[in-house]
């Protein structure tokens, strides 16, 4: 078997893709065989990444998801893999279009938990390691969450949403017997009652679970008015669980405000172990079982607040602080197997690594460049697991590859152990990827970004430029492998993306520079990055094109509405109304407690200017607005707003509605990804950006 992992049954599953590519791709190939190493859009169907890779304790094998698209039913796909920590063994443990996802290691290493939707629901299932035999543990209602194996083997923990029933509001009466009326009125009165990706709220909250390792009834162990999932740790004498949830009396409003809790198994009695305004969550016991380790801040209502790590006693008490000294945001901690310290993830300058802290608060990073499990845009993704000898394994990305798994430990260099997409990317040519450093013209701070050539690329050419712009907005691209910039470059575009102010991983006082102030200065440190580019010689400055999604579609509204340099524009999924966002938006107590310094009705001129709308009169370029009809975070009214009005001022203007999309359209299907990308280049080539010198 080569390293890729291409076995007879993986040719099987994409035998019939690879020959529909090959009849489709025929008559290019034998024209012009060049054209044949580009990345086309079809391309994204044969694409696979690695993710939730499980080292053993022992830290000899890996089990990892293996993600892959289903170009007939076009959807994502998702089986589990086995490898050997040296790469050697690479081999499935599941197949077939079924999707199975975060494996867990029992604690002496026998048994794999994982869930699965084999049966047509997701359930619980355990797996022996040594015979392969399978055994299905639940007969669920609803997908299970936040998998945890108590500490002698015995017991799994989960959570799952638990509905509740509710009579009808104002129930109808006089219904014929056999007529067939109309479904019942939905009466909502939750503050939050929809959710972007998950649609309307139903009735009901999550709570925590237990079921014998060996099968039997799950016992529910949290109860209340309260989402009590995540992540959840067990106590080493196996009698307690840790949780974070908010079970504030005001929760619906103070949104960030959880706690952790412990909950006693045997009694269901819960105790506060922290007690502060903000969120305190991920709670990791200490092998010793004497501390718990979790991720928190003091809530200041800022846009932007450095996560930080904490380390308190089992009691709740003697809580302090390990990461003061980094001014990033922390994610995912682990403790090491001794329990002298701490695993953890976070972003620096565009870049995420895995870095290790030990008690007495000394940092050490200890791999970079994680990450490639989100398919779309170069945003931060990826995650890891650590053995009990304190090897570790990692999603790893590069430009020109999604997430691979990498191996480390401690005072060695990382190694890269897979080869998921070889097959396709040894006859693809990929665009080479540079990072790029200039000054903002606003203040001369050094902005980061990276630029993204085609394939070919020959500097005494002029190219024309696409400014790819990040959403958030307190959110990072980096050096990752993105499919959208991909494609963009293949077509011919060179691809500039950047992190202007209010990027995270540059530090909480980068980020904030846009508290209250969003968009602003940004602005200025994204035309800086074109004018720095224009300046190296190749780029035409005739054919200028500016796109951006969420975020990134409010910037790229408020560009064209302040310059008319960019031949055409895509404004994707935008904030175009801040008015009309913050009471549709999914999330509005958030927004409009974190993002303004009130609500609009007592504060209308402060949303007025920061809103897109008031420069539309500005606008003369071309536009074409991109939003998903199920998106619920920027509601697809606020594209229809901005194009209704670019139509009152008879401005050059299309709306592209993509069917069943919520905000991240990538991540909803293939074809979604394809059709945004298509739609994009068809404008941009439509303007001249297809053009040949």
């Amino acid at each position: 078997m080569n390293q890729n992992g291409l076995t007879t049954h993986a040719y099987a599953r994409y035998g019939y893709v690879l020959i529909f590519l090959a009849s489709l791709f025929a008559g290019t190939c034998v024209a012009d065989d060049s054209a044949s190493r580009l990345l086309q859009p079809i391309d994204v169907f044969q694409l696979e990444y690695a993710a939730d890779p499980q080292i053993s304790a022992d830290g000899s094998q890996i089990v990892y998801t293996r993600t892959f698209f289903d170009v007939m039913k076009d959807r994502k796909r998702s089986n589990l893999w086995l490898i050997n920590a040296d790469g050697s063994g690479h081999r499935p443990i599941t197949s077939g279009n079924t999707n199975e996802s975060a494996p867990r290691w029992s604690p002496d290493g026998k048994r794999l938990l994982y869930v699965s939707n084999e049966d047509g629901s997701n359930q619980l299932y355990v797996r022996w390691m040594d015979d392969g035999q399978t055994a299905k543990l639940t007969q669920l209602q609803r997908p299970p969450g936040g998998l945890s194996w108590s500490p002698d083997g015995r017991w799994v923990a989960f959570s799952m949403m638990v509905e509740e029933s509710r009579k009808p509001y104002a129930p109808l009466s006089g219904k014929p017997k056999g007529a067939k009326w109309g479904e019942p009125a939905k009466v909502i009165d939750k503050v939050t009652y929809r959710q972007d990706g998950g649609g309307y709220v139903e009735n009901g909250h999550t709570q925590i679970f237990v079921v014998p390792a060996e099968g039997g009834t799950p016992r529910q162990v949290s109860s209340g008015p309260y989402d009590q999932g995540g992540a959840v740790a067990w106590s080493r004498d196996g009698r307690s669980l840790y949780f974070s949830a908010n079970r504030n009396e005001d929760r619906d409003y103070d949104l960030l405000n959880s706690e952790i809790y412990r909950v006693d198994i045997a009694t269901g009695d819960v105790a506060a172990l922290t007690d502060r305004p903000g969120p305190d969550a991920n709670p990791a016991v200490s092998p010793g079982g004497k501390r718990i380790a979790y991720l928190g801040f003091d809530d200041q209502f800022m846009g932007y607040q450095i996560t930080r790590l904490y380390v308190m006693d089992i009691d709740g008490g003697n809580s302090r602080v390990l990461t003061a000294e980094l001014d990033r945001d922390v994610t995912q901690p682990k403790w090491s197997a001794d329990g002298k310290g701490l695993y953890f993830r976070y972003d620096d300058q565009g870049n995420t690594k895995i870095a290790y802290v030990s008690l007495d608060g000394r940092l050490r990073d200890l791999a970079d460049n994680v990450g490639g499990t989100t398919l779309g845009r170069p945003y931060p993704s990826g995650s890891y697991s650590v053995a009990d000898n304190g090897r570790f394994v990692f999603t790893q990305t590069r430009p020109e590859y999604p997430a691979d798994l990498a191996v480390g430990r401690r005072g060695s260099q990382a190694r890269r152990i897979t080869r998921l997409n070889e097959d396709l990317f040894a006859f693809k040519d990929i665009a080479p990827v540079e990072e790029f450093h200039y000054r903002s013209s606003f203040d001369g701070r050094d902005i980061e970004g990276w630029i993204a050539k085609p394939p070919g690329f020959d500097p005494d050419k002029k190219y024309p430029l696409i400014l790819e712009i990040h959403g958030g907005p307190f959110a990072n691209y980096g050096d990752r492998f993105s499919p959208e910039v991909q494609l963009y470059a293949a077509a011919g575009y060179v691809v500039l993306y950047t992190n202007p102010r209010g990027s995270t991983s540059y530090g909480a006082e980068f980020g904030n520079l846009i508290h209250h102030a969003y968009p602003g200065n940004d602005h200025d440190d994204l035309m800086s990055g074109v004018d720095a580019l224009i300046e190296q010689g190749y780029i035409d400055t005739d054919r200028l094109y500016i796109t951006g999604g969420s975020g990134g579609g409010v910037l790229t509204a408020w560009a064209i509405g302040k310059t008319d340099r960019f031949r055409a524009a895509v404004v994707a999924k935008p904030v175009i109304n801040w008015h009309s966002f913050v009471l549709t938006s999914d999330f509005y107590p958030f927004f409009t407690r974190y993002w303004f310094p009130g609500p609009p009705w007592e504060i209308p001129e402060h949303y007025h200017q920061r809103s897109p709308l008031s420069l539309v009169g500005n606008v003369s370029t071309p536009t074409m607005l991109l939003t998903g009809e199920a998106d619920f975070r920027t509601p697809i009214s606020e594209s229809e707003q901005y194009y209704q009005a670019l139509k009152l001022r008879k401005i050059e203007t299309v709306l592209v509605r993509v069917p069943d999309a919520p905000h991240g359209i990538a991540a909803s299907r293939p074809s979604a990804l394809m059709a945004k990308v298509t739609h994009i280049l068809k404008w941009f080539d439509d303007h001249g950006g297809n053009e040949q010198d």
